[in-house]
């Protein structure tokens, strides 16, 4: 691999092609703080700076380069939660201005606060299944990886992802008919 080799063209292509991929991670594990996604875009921006920086030793171990970088941006968002303690609310001197995420021009209070509350009551549901049973719905399902991106990032086989999601889906199910 050309990126590890110190060829800093071929790591700054690595860079912007994984760093879609550690953003969208990011956001599904942390999710909004006062209502951007700010702080999972800073997590993701580290993930991505240590990946850069553990690029010169990386060595294949029989695992795909995704693996890696997933595994990095793991422990960076573990890193964040620590940091931040259990409380995950941001504080503003002032109210934040009530403008749409991401520009747009009508905001809807009302959808923010539901969106909101889904959100965590997805979060506590994904609490709920294994670590590797979570991994694996949220590469599939919120990263969009395809079976096999998703099997070489949790180093799995493409089945055992399959039984995985399955078997999570099955109990997120069971747990919301109750």
């Amino acid at each position: 691999m050309a990126a590890s080799g110190g060829d800093d063209p071929a790591a700054e292509e690595l860079l912007r092609r994984i760093r879609p991929a550690m953003v969208r991670y990011c956001r599904a594990r942390i999710g909004r703080t006062g209502g951007t996604f700010a702080s999972a875009d800073d997590v993701a921006q580290d993930a991505c700076l240590g990946i850069f920086l553990a690029l010169r030793g990386y060595r294949p171990q029989g695992r795909s380069f995704l693996a890696f970088a997933y595994r990095v941006a793991a422990n960076k968002v573990v890193d964040h939660y620590r940091k931040a303690g259990s409380n995950r609310e941001a504080c503003f001197a002032e109210p934040p201005e009530s403008a749409a995420p991401g520009g747009g021009v009508a905001f809807d209070p009302e959808q923010r606060c539901l969106d909101k509350e889904l959100t965590e009551q997805m979060r506590l549901l994904l609490r709920r299944v294994s670590d590797r049973e979570r991994d694996v719905l949220i590469l599939r399902l919120v990263v969009g990886l395809s079976g096999a991106e998703t099997a070489r990032a949790v180093n799995m086989t493409p089945g055992a992802v399959r039984v995985a999601q399955h078997r999570a889906v099955t109990k997120l199910r069971t747990m919301l008919d109750h």
